[in-house]
């Protein structure tokens, strides 16, 4: 039997039963109005991570645009900060598949094999075990794409935009290899604050500034990485929603932000 990671947040961060989890999801995605007919799937995601009643509806803007190609995407690169553990650089699961509620997603394999000579990537289940911000992906993932995609899953602590774009070059492949990155935007700022905050964020991120910090977005190494990456391929981004848990959950005295920006090819 393969080494399984198995759910960690079900329950807490999002329903821990298959039901009322894609009755949310779905309620989510009726809220996604941003879908586009275009020729090729989106090539990079940005979104956020917090339980679904916050920021669900802010993934979701992100997460509609994958679903005219169920059957063309069949690996996910998803990176993410590591909230509970310190990590030097990247960490990769030793783990062989990742569970949650709607069932269990294979690990890519080779994919990972691929990473073994880099330095700044080592193989560490420990990081992986209770982190959220990876996990609360899964099932929107799941829900768009079915079980037809292998992933990819690193989680990005002290790490340098050029090792993050790195590791990303060895894992572009083509139109069949999504990337998510999952971050939030400020947290905890009164909401005046926090929408001057992250709307800055968010058009230095527009404009490819590899520069951020974990002030600006928790996600901010891997997020520098990937702009570096989507930049040096031509990549074109695209804001899709911008709002904060005072939108979604009511306090505004103490907010936290969330973006969802798609980034995309320009030709085939």
């Amino acid at each position: 039997m393969p080494a399984v990671r198995p759910a960690a947040v079900a329950g807490i961060f999002y329903p821990g039963d298959a039901l009322p989890l894609r009755r949310q999801i779905g309620e989510c995605l009726a809220g996604a109005h941003d879908t586009v007919d275009a020729e090729r799937p989106p090539k990079l995601l940005i979104v956020p991570h917090a339980g679904y009643v916050y920021s669900g509806v802010v993934a979701a803007h992100a997460y509609a645009l994958l679903a005219p190609w169920r059957e063309r995407i069949s690996r996910v690169v998803l990176l993410g900060p590591a909230h509970r553990s310190a990590v030097l650089a990247l960490a990769a699961p030793a783990a062989e598949a990742f569970d949650t509620p709607l069932g269990r997603i294979a690990l890519d394999l080779p994919a990972l094999a691929l990473l073994q000579d880099l330095p700044q990537v080592v193989r560490d289940d420990r990081p992986h075990a209770f982190e959220h911000s990876l996990e609360v992906q899964l099932p929107f993932l799941q829900t768009l794409l079915g079980g037809t995609f292998d992933l990819v899953p690193l989680l990005v602590g002290h790490a340098g935009p050029a090792e993050v774009a790195q590791v990303l070059a060895r894992l572009w492949g083509g139109d069949e290899t999504l990337i998510v990155v999952s971050s939030d935007l400020s947290h905890y700022l009164p909401d005046a604050q926090a929408r001057l905050r992250d709307r800055a964020t968010v058009e230095r991120i527009l404009a490819f500034d590899a520069t951020l910090d974990p002030e600006d977005a928790c996600g901010a190494p891997a997020i520098n990485g990937a702009l570096q990456a989507a930049h040096a391929h031509g990549l074109l981004p695209r804001l899709l929603d911008l709002r904060n848990s005072g939108d979604t959950a009511g306090d505004r005295r103490r907010v936290v932000g969330y973006t969802a920006i798609a980034f995309e090819a320009t030709a085939p």
